[in-house]
């Protein structure tokens, strides 16, 4: 058991073996000491907390294009095109295909948030227990395995109907006409499954940024259960 509780040294939120067997000591605890009850408690607050945070700035106008990490550009297969077509003067049909990709993400990052509160939810003990002796992305990874499925089926639709809307498929449809008219091969590439795809490579991003300020900055714990469950390295070790 001893050994045990030692393990719960690598969790980013207690300073000592002591502190751990505290924390299950008074399990059962309403008062005094973090329960296990309140460890758990505060991780899905935190985990909330970050999702939102994540889904609301990229969901936000200029959420993905004026982010550098994260902006769409055009996909690997498709930069020789790209060059190609700037070469020939048709750079401003290349700029609208690429703000009308990125205005789509961002249109559907606003359907994130539900589906990583119902992946909280589901969360079990187990689970948070091990995003608490996990490495620094364990909650992020946690999020890539409960959530992606539904993230693409959820994303795909919105993203599809905002590339219409924006005429993201129609500037897509004249970048390619135009480049195949010069080039031998010819490039059929799914925009919608594209842009999905790096819409939710964007989302993880951001929830990784999230997890890392809610592990290290204090500032980042906005609620009383949030500096309560992650203050309490601090508080020990004061």
């Amino acid at each position: 058991m001893k050994k045990l509780l030692c393990a719960f040294l690598i969790f980013p939120f207690f300073s000592s073996c002591d502190v751990a067997q505290q924390v299950l000591n008074d399990s059962t605890s309403t008062t005094g000491a973090l329960s296990t009850t309140d460890i758990v408690a505060g991780l899905k607050e935190a985990l909330t907390v970050g999702t939102q945070n994540s889904s609301n700035k990229l969901s936000a106008v200029d959420g993905f294009f004026k982010d550098a990490a994260i902006k769409i550009l055009m996909p690997p297969e498709a930069q020789k095109v790209e060059s190609t077509l700037r070469s020939l003067g048709f750079g401003s049909v290349v700029d609208k295909a690429i703000l009308s990709m990125n205005r789509g993400a961002e249109d559907a990052a606003k359907s994130a948030t539900p589906i990583f509160v119902n992946a909280i939810k589901q969360m079990t003990i187990t689970d948070a227990l091990g995003i608490l002796k996990g490495g620094d992305n364990a909650a992020t990874n946690y999020f890539k395995d409960k959530t992606t499925a539904q993230l693409t089926s959820a994303f795909r639709p919105v993203i599809d109907k905002a590339l219409v809307k924006t005429d993201a498929t129609k500037y897509w449809g004249d970048v390619f006409s135009v480049y195949n008219k010069f080039s031998a091969k010819k490039v059929d590439t799914d925009l919608g499954a594209y842009v999905t795809g790096k819409a939710i490579d964007g989302i993880f991003y951001e929830v990784a940024l999230e997890e890392q300020k809610i592990r290290k900055d204090p500032a980042a714990r906005v609620t009383d259960i949030l500096k309560k469950v992650f203050g309490s390295k601090e508080a020990q070790t004061n």
